[in-house]
């Protein structure tokens, strides 16, 4: 997928290049891993963190790291052996320029050292446990399997590299507000932006008979169908490299992760997708920010009926009108 935000890594990371995260919150490594890593850390206003995310990986970076959003501190890493004078002037270049399109976050400072490298693959592992995302919903790593005599709905995930294990504030909003939609049955889903499956592959087990999940991203929808494989929903959700506004089917629940911008270019089309009283869920989106969101789907035919806060995000759920 090609929007999202940073993924929150908790704190026992910090030194640690080894949970680094592509396309919002997730892992990704590379199989045939350098000997050593170079590590650019800038001090920059999160708000700027996304647009420094896409910038580092066209450069061929491997993941990013982020504390939390209140931390200013943005960390990549790129293969050592790649032209560091070469990348410090691009980089600089860079900040240059991203100061002037955020004029709130102040002047960006950058700095580089040189890490040797480990077995982050086996590290990052060793601290992902099983997550309760609500009373009914526990989300469970593929290698890390729920005990016999578990209780509840269970979610087995493989991120890869995807967005949507539950650990970021974000998914577990969304997955939580899929949970509280009052649908009557049969019942059809929509999942914008699929990632790593997670929302789709919950639609399925609340009971959704169809659920369509999208996503532009190749490798995302690779590791999505490995995820819906792993929970045995293959049968009723569908992956698909379609965008929103070639997809003329309605559903009941239409759920999407994404970012502020891109959420507002997609409202018309959600307005279309999105069948008489049924229901819109949106996230990726600062607290503030949901005002101006609420605001717009009042204008394309939704109704505003809930908005989920923790820490400094938020998830709208609208319900279009007649």
């Amino acid at each position: 997928m090609q929007f999202g935000i940073g993924f929150i890594i908790p704190t026992f990371h910090s030194s640690l290049p080894s949970v680094v995260t592509k396309r919002k919150e997730t892992l990704l490594i590379d199989r045939s891993e350098p000997s050593s890593w170079l590590e650019i850390a800038v001090e920059i206003h999160p708000v700027a963190h996304e647009a420094l995310s896409a910038f580092f990986f066209d450069l061929g970076c491997h993941g990013v790291v982020t504390q939390s959003f209140h931390d200013r501190v943005f960390r990549a890493y790129l293969p050592g052996s790649m032209d560091s004078e070469k990348l410090r002037a691009g980089i600089f270049h860079f900040l240059e320029r991203i100061s002037k399109i955020f004029p709130d976050a102040g002047s960006p400072k950058a700095s580089f050292g040189l890490i040797e490298s480990q077995d982050w693959n086996r590290l990052w592992q060793k601290h992902y446990r099983p997550l309760r995302v609500s009373e009914k919903l526990t989300v469970f790593p593929a290698w890390d399997p729920p005990p016999s005599a578990f209780k509840g709905i269970a979610i087995m995930i493989d991120p890869g590299p995807a967005f949507g294990t539950g650990g970021h504030t974000t998914t577990r909003m969304c997955l939580k507000a899929v949970e509280e939609c009052k649908v009557r049955l049969p019942w059809k889903m929509l999942d914008v932006g699929t990632g790593s499956g997670i929302l789709a592959v919950y639609g399925a087990k609340l009971g959704a008979e169809r659920v369509l999940a999208i996503d532009n991203d190749p490798e995302a929808l690779r590791w999505a169908g490995r995820n819906i494989a792993l929970n045995k929903v293959s049968n009723s959700v569908q992956l698909s490299s379609l965008s929103l506004k070639d997809i003329g089917e309605q559903f009941t629940v239409v759920a999407a992760n994404l970012i502020l911008h891109t959420i507002l270019e997609l409202l018309p089309f959600f307005s279309r997708t999105v069948e008489p009283k049924g229901w819109l869920i949106l996230s990726g989106l600062l607290r503030e920010q949901s005002v101006e969101v609420n605001n717009a789907l009042g204008r394309v035919g939704f109704r505003g009926t809930g908005v989920l806060e923790e820490q400094e995000w938020a998830c709208i759920t609208a319900r279009r009108m007649e």
